[in-house]
């Protein structure tokens, strides 16, 4: 049954991908690529640079998410380390899909090579996707009540509903915030139960998983060009939206479910769509790719020195047994 599982997941990317350009083929058939090219070029310098910057905070707050999970554990590791594991694992994950699980192998290499246990390393994974979790529903119920006109963008639904949304969404927020503070018996949901942290690592929580967010959502905001642009308020929940239901899809970086929804949900702005694609590509540009490619180069750097390691021990054993 677990083979058979292994192979559901990249089907079901690939499956949303597929559907996904298919879609985004109808919506923009009538945009040609010079126009896209045209739009990133009218990007200014000023505005590429707040969105490098906006690309260090939010994988600045990723490396957050595994100091946090360290500290759960009373695991210290170096911030360098942390920080290195930390981006190469989101680098891989969010262009792989499935980021749990892809996630899960890559840090287990690297935390296992520090003395992390396959538990430690399972719990502290865990850890990692509540505080993304945590940090989309503190944004999302902010978003929500505070402009809850934005849920016309994807449903037609009365406003003020949105708005009770986002209050319970709050609500859940703050009822984890006391359960840590109480100290709370684990939530249990048939066989899973969610344990609570202690308040320390909750109000860490609090702080990095929104940091994250804001820093993934102003890549975008800063490549908008300002006619016509709704504001970051807006483009943060559009964002919170589209990232969640690209991860949710599986599909490798959210590749075309990403575009199709944010597109979608901008679509009646005063913004041309070949403008919001180039500020979509940006973001991938600056938040997946060429993430995607320095991680790939730490990759093999450290599997050449874990591999170098092995080879210089098997050589000084040999070594031992031909003086024994």
């Amino acid at each position: 049954m677990k083979k058979k599982l292994e192979y559901v997941w990249p089907v079901i990317g690939l499956i949303a991908v597929v559907f996904s350009f298919w879609l985004l083929f109808k919506e923009l058939k009538d945009i040609s690529a010079s126009e896209v090219w045209d739009s990133v070029a009218n990007i200014s310098a000023h505005r590429w640079m707040l969105c490098v910057l906006a690309t260090l905070v939010a994988y600045g707050a990723l490396a957050w998410y595994d100091r946090i999970a360290l500290l759960h554990l009373g695991r210290k590791i170096s911030w360098v380390v942390v920080s290195l594991v930390s981006f190469t694992t989101y680098a891989l994950s969010h262009n792989i899909g499935a980021s749990v699980l892809s996630g899960a192998m890559v840090r287990f290499r690297a935390y296992g090579s520090m003395g992390l246990s396959l538990a430690e390393v399972g719990v502290l994974v865990a850890l990692c996707s509540f505080t993304f979790a945590l940090g989309t529903v503190l944004l999302g119920g902010l978003v929500l009540v505070g402009e809850p006109e934005i849920v016309l963008r994807f449903i037609d639904a009365p406003v003020w509903l949105a708005r009770l949304v986002g209050f319970g969404l709050l609500a859940l927020v703050a009822l984890y915030v006391l359960g840590s503070w109480r100290e709370f018996k684990p939530l249990k949901i048939g066989k899973f139960a969610v344990y609570y942290p202690r308040l320390r690592i909750t109000v860490r929580q609090l702080m990095a998983a929104p940091l994250e967010l804001i820093g993934a959502a102003a890549i975008i905001h800063f490549a908008l060009p300002d006619a016509g642009n709704p504001g970051y308020f807006v483009v943060l929940g559009v964002f919170l939206a589209s990232f969640s239901l690209a991860l949710i899809s599986h599909a490798p970086g959210g590749l075309g479910v990403l575009e199709f929804v944010f597109l979608n949900a901008m679509a009646n702005e005063q913004l041309s769509q070949s403008d919001i694609l180039a500020a979509l590509l940006v973001f991938r540009l600056l938040y997946l790719i060429l993430p995607l490619a320095f991680a790939i180069i730490v990759v093999i750097l450290f599997e050449r020195s874990r591999l170098s390691r092995t080879l210089h021990g098997d050589a000084d054993a040999d070594k031992v047994d031909r003086a024994a």
